[in-house]
């Protein structure tokens, strides 16, 4: 890997865009990111935050120089059309199903996600769903097909706002006494002031992996690619961002919001 120190050098331009997943910005780790990145670094990063699928949007217009999203078949698909080079690990988190507390269709301490929400459709339990085309929705349906449920009917919900982010969707699944899926970080920035509690959690397929993906210099020439890749090397560096993930959180929440995962942090932290 080159030298964090030589991609820095590189970046003459010393400014870029990222168009950014929602729940990492509104937790608040891309600002710290960032900050910490232009401290040590003399590069400006500043973020656009929208869904996954509006970032890759943002994205195919040669608007910013690299993306941070969490839905790996959208991700394959905008790195095949010659948009992105490559998607590079970077941190995850997990999601849980969220529900009221006398919790009427039952799926308090399921184990299956899938199941869970198969018991939520039969019983016809209101369910909100941010029906943006946004990481969250392609994993929430993503779990409807592992399911084996196509939702409809008046108990399905797609919330009007979804695309404002996963903090909006779930205050407003609070309001309703429904359910729904978020991510972790989310839930743990609000739940002091929600109703809802935390149904089912642990599945392997509620794993949440964001990934860095470099929009492609070859169709965007004009992007300040070397400052983008002195991010990504620092982002991924396992004494630099991989630090900053790992400890986000901790003092305020008494746990992690989210967890290292480049190539080189789960090389050096194998067991």
């Amino acid at each position: 890997m080159v030298s964090l120190l030589a991609t820095i050098s590189r970046a003459e331009d010393r400014s870029i865009l990222m168009a950014s997943t929602i729940g990492p910005v509104d937790a608040g780790i891309v600002t710290v990111l960032e900050e910490q990145f232009e401290k040590e670094s003399g590069i400006r990063v500043r973020h656009v935050g929208a869904g996954t699928g509006e970032a890759l949007k943002i994205a195919e217009q040669g608007s910013v120089e690299l993306v941070l999203v969490h839905a790996k078949s959208l991700e394959e698909k905008f790195i095949a059309a010659g948009y992105g080079t490559e998607r590079i690990p970077f941190m995850y988190n997990d999601f849980v199903i969220v529900g009221p507390a006398d919790d009427p269709a039952g799926i308090r301490g399921m184990k299956s996600a899938g199941a869970a929400l198969a018991k939520i459709a039969g019983a016809q339990k209101r369910f909100i769903s941010r029906g943006d085309k946004s990481g969250t929705h392609v994993a929430e349906l993503e779990l409807w097909i592992r399911s084996g449920v196509k939702p409809s009917g008046d108990w399905y919900v797609t919330y009007e706002k979804g695309n404002e982010g996963n903090g909006p969707t779930l205050k407003y699944t609070d309001q309703q006494g429904a359910y729904t899926v978020i991510d972790r970080a989310t839930w743990l920035t609000l739940k002091g002031s929600l109703r809802l509690q935390v149904l089912v959690e642990g599945d392997e397929a509620l794993l949440n992996y964001i990934s860095l993906i470099p929009v492609n210099p070859k169709k965007f020439p004009k992007l300040n690619h070397d400052a983008a890749m002195a991010f990504i090397t620092w982002l991924t560096a396992p004494d630099k961002g991989q630090v900053v993930v790992r400890d986000f959180g901790r003092e305020k929440f008494g746990e992690p919001l989210f967890f290292p995962n480049s190539r080189e942090w789960v090389r050096l932290n194998a067991k």
